[in-house]
């Protein structure tokens, strides 16, 4: 099977997350999307992320029964902070007859030079992009290993949410029904 991976903190996740990933599983070869929920990006902070079950499950109720999605708690086991080629190699390891690629957005693409071993990466698997307006997409927009896409965004950020739950905001809409009657009736991101 051909497994998307679409790695974050989801914190929390939301509609936006939601139509790349059912883009990516419906429009591209993938034949299927892993939301690969990062315990700690090693660029962002960890005290500003919900715990690890918390998003991991905020994930598996946004993806309901959609069986062209995934959630994925294949990182909580692995060292921290967390490196996709170390995620890649494990999930090769654990899964030798399936293949995957790399999903990510075109902000990132830019800045892939300073991943951990990107050149791994570009040898081993492809990496799928979106793009997202107003960012370079630099010098690996050309690689052989790397495909673009035009996938449908929104801008909705988790960040954006967080706030609007703090302050004591709606988030309907933002996003899906399961993830707002869930936040609705825990104490998650509320001061």
């Amino acid at each position: 099977m051909k497994i998307g991976l679409f790695f974050g903190s989801f914190n929390p996740v939301h509609i936006g997350h939601m139509i790349i990933a059912n883009y990516m599983a419906t429009q591209t070869p993938l034949e299927q999307v892993w939301f690969v929920v990062s315990p700690q990006n090693p660029f962002k902070k960890k005290s500003s992320l919900a715990r690890d079950y918390d998003r991991l499950h905020l994930v598996r109720l946004a993806i309901a029964d959609n069986t062209n999605l995934k959630a994925s708690n294949i990182e909580f086991d692995l060292p921290k902070p967390s490196y996709t080629i170390d995620t890649l190699v494990y999930l090769k390891e654990k899964h030798p007859e399936d293949e995957f690629v790399l999903i990510m957005g075109g902000d990132n693409l830019g800045s892939f030079h300073k991943w951990k071993n990107y050149e791994i990466i570009l040898r081993d698997y492809e990496v799928y992009v979106y793009k997202r307006p107003s960012y370079d997409l630099g010098d690996l927009q050309t690689h052989p290993k790397v495909k673009i896409f035009e996938a449908p965004l929104m801008q909705i950020s988790a960040s954006y949410i967080r706030k609007c739950i703090e302050e004591g905001h709606s988030v309907q809409y933002l996003v899906t029904k399961e993830v707002h009657d869930y936040l609705n009736s825990s104490s998650l991101y509320k001061n």
